[in-house]
């Protein structure tokens, strides 16, 4: 015992962080690395999540490849992360205009906030309404320019573009509540001296403004690309992958097959949960090394 405590006052710096760690270590392993795992080991399996398991090796990983719903996904998941990143650069102007003292901006602030406390549920509800062939907002104002209208969820070729609209609505809110907590931590006597050195407007934004907004702009992009990946509440309430799977993602698809009327193919579900993991996990991975290399070379 008294070794115990004379370790403890010894080492006591070292050791305090890893106690107050420790709660969060065990939950994020028990709840996000022994499941990531586990559904490595699924997608090994042919099982229907009840029945006996049949080892397949790679098999489901085969028949990935000669899935076109697959790749149809696929293609989705990046025309979502490639049009998702606009909610960054949106997010930041909405903030540099709402970071005035202005009367009246703490209502506009409400307004702009909105979007971020209501689900994607009700997201995916007004988008549907607003995209309706009937009575829909968009078509009533194509109707009034005297332009043919569009049923834009029942359309291949507008359908993914429209729910990735209603996905950005509140992506630009809370990319927006990020850079309005950075820009509250700039540093004005940067903002003063850059002043007296003549710079202002984009000058300014670029070079004084930006580079202090990198931790908000990091938290905004990992957030938007998982969010992009993960995609599913608005495509099960707005179109249910339709029209003819036009509108799938990778994790609609998992959903489809692994745990929906099609499937109960849990093992083949867990293929593409993995995929898209790996996607996901480059991704971030990539930006983490390029962050890192360009901290270390300053």
């Amino acid at each position: 015992m008294p070794s115990l405590v004379r370790v403890w006052k010894e080492n006591k710096l070292r050791i305090a962080p890893w106690l107050f760690l420790s709660p969060g270590i065990v939950v994020f392993s028990l709840y996000i690395l022994l499941p990531i795992f586990q559904s490595i080991g699924i997608s090994l399996f042919d099982w229907d999540g009840l029945g006996e398991k049949k080892f397949i090796a790679l098999a489901n990983y085969s028949e990935l490849l000669q899935d076109e719903a697959f790749f149809t996904s696929l293609k989705n998941n990046v025309t979502w992360l490639v049009l998702y990143l606009l909610a960054i650069p949106a997010g930041l102007f909405v903030a540099l205009f709402l970071n005035q003292t202005t009367r009246g901006i703490r209502i506009y602030k409400s307004l702009f906030f909105f979007p971020l406390v209501i689900s994607q549920v009700v997201v995916g509800l007004i988008f549907s309404w607003f995209y309706d062939p009937s009575f829909g907002l968009l078509n009533t104002i194509l109707a009034g320019l005297g332009l043919p209208t569009i049923a834009v969820l029942a359309d291949e070729r507008f359908v993914t573009y429209g729910v990735i609209v209603a996905g950005l609505w509140p992506q630009i809110a809370y990319c927006m509540i990020l850079y309005l907590t950075g820009l509250n931590a700039v540093n004005p006597e940067q903002i003063e001296a850059a002043r007296l050195d003549n710079a202002h407007g984009w000058r300014m934004l670029w070079f004084v403004i930006l580079p202090q907004l990198k931790p908000a702009t990091f938290i905004a992009i990992v957030v938007t690309v998982i969010g992009a990946l993960r995609s599913f509440d608005l495509i099960s309430v707005m179109t249910g992958g339709g029209p003819w799977g036009a509108s799938r993602v990778l994790a609609y698809y998992m959903y489809e097959q692994a745990f929906s009327e099609y499937g109960f193919r849990m093992g083949y579900g867990a293929a593409i949960a993995v995929v898209l993991f790996a996607i996901m996990l480059i991704y971030i991975s990539a930006f983490l090394f390029k962050m890192y290399r360009d901290e270390k070379g300053r």
